[in-house]
This record gives C-alpha cells, sequence and structure tokens, in this order.
C-alpha cells in the first residue's frame, strides 16, 4: 500500500525524505494536532525547551512559530528572562541576540 505523499515539501525534502514525511506526518500532523495541550502552549514548551538545550539553529523558526500561535513577544521575553535562571546566562543571552533578529524581520 503507498503512502500518502506530504501537501508539501518541507526543508528536509531534497535530502532526507522520510525525516521530511516523519516531520510533516507525524511531528506537525500529529503530536502538534493533540487536543490535550494547545498549539500556543506547545509552542511556548519548544521554544523554552529549544532555548534550555543551546539548540540555536532552530530557535529562528519556532520564535516565528510561537508569534503564530498566539505567544506574545512580551511573553517570549518573559520566557527567556526566566530561564537566564535556570537554563543559564549563556543560553539566555544567546536567546535574546536571535529573539531581536527574529522581531526586526517581523516588524
Amino acid at each position: 500500500m503507498a503512502e500518502t505523499p506530504p501537501k508539501t515539501q518541507g526543508p528536509f525534502a531534497d535530502v532526507a525524505p522520510a525525516l521530511d514525511r516523519l516531520t510533516q506526518q507525524v511531528l506537525f500532523g500529529d503530536v502538534w494536532e493533540r487536543a490535550e495541550l494547545s498549539k500556543r502552549d506547545r509552542s511556548l514548551i519548544t521554544v523554552v525547551a529549544l532555548i534550555a538545550q543551546y539548540r540555536i539553529n532552530e530557535l529562528p523558526f519556532h520564535l516565528k512559530f510561537a508569534q503564530q500561535n498566539g505567544v506574545t513577544r512580551d511573553e517570549l521575553v518573559e520566557a527567556i528572562t526566566h530561564l537566564a535562571f535556570y537554563a543559564g546566562w549563556p543560553a539566555a543571552s544567546t536567546a535574546v541576540g536571535i529573539a531581536r533578529k527574529v522581531f526586526a524581520e517581523s516588524a
């Protein structure tokens, strides 16, 4: 039985089509659609996890996505400030720089 192709090709499709399919169908098609948490809450949790783990490559996308999902700039900045005490000053400082660029692009 053939799999249904994803609606659109994502950023991994050219090199890792299986990862792209899993990202679209499982991560964004299933996990992000679960009713137990709102997309807004999932976005905030994701941003916090990325900052705490110093996953700076994915952070710009998720800062933008969080805003699309209803997280305000003030809430994102407050989360970064709060994380300085739990994830470390360097993680928060780096996140501020990334957020500054993301916010400037969307202004």
